[in-house]
């Protein structure tokens, strides 16, 4: 892989770049050479591969999100594992990526029972598939200062109003601490609001 390349990507914006026809063994090579490659993220789905690039925006606002539900998991004393950005893969159902976050409740599992994605720019691929092949309970997105949550119910995902998991969290209130310049400040304030 020409990394010459890879330096050039312009990393204050997030590039997409969609390949088409990606065998399953492809996949998992370009995953193990691009590997090392800091702030590259890989989606699967089906034959089509999503290389992109994250920006330091989004980093900062998914580690909000995700310090703010640790936070509010310890304050309301529920058992949070958190995963990180793991990567999950079904060859079965030829679908693989790395949640932004992703988490277990309870006891941990094979397979987070929420994820997030943050979406900055548009397009790509329909992540909603790709958890549907993993099978993912709810998966929370955040765009535009707010979340949406989808839960898997017979098959398909349906957006709902809150989670599952977090079933008293207020998301307007959370997403009203979604401040990665302020971060530190932002949690401790959320924290407060919890007593």
């Amino acid at each position: 892989m020409n990394t010459n390349l890879l330096e050039k990507l312009d990393t204050e914006t997030e590039q997409r770049l969609i390949l088409r026809g990606i065998s399953w063994q492809d996949y998992l090579t370009i995953d193990s050479v691009l590997e090392e490659v800091p702030g590259l993220r890989l989606t699967y789905c089906q034959g089509l591969l999503e290389v992109m690039t994250l920006s330091p925006r989004h980093k900062r606002e998914k580690t909000t999100i995700g310090r703010l539900l640790e936070t509010y998991a310890l304050a309301k004393d529920l058992d949070l594992h958190g995963c990180g950005s793991t990567t999950y893969r079904s060859e079965a159902e030829a679908r693989g990526l790395e949640p932004d976050e992703c988490y277990c409740v309870g006891e941990l599992k094979d397979i987070p029972d929420f994820a997030i994605e943050v979406i900055v720019t548009s397009g790509g691929i329909d992540k909603l598939q790709v958890y549907l092949g993993l099978n993912v309970s709810e998966v929370w997105f955040w765009q535009d200062g707010q979340f949406s949550i989808y839960r898997l119910d017979s098959g398909i995902y349906q957006q709902c109003e809150n989670s599952e998991f977090f079933p008293e969290l207020d998301l307007v209130l959370l997403a009203s601490f979604v401040q990665p310049d302020n971060q530190p400040a932002a949690v401790r304030e959320f924290f407060n609001s919890l007593h």
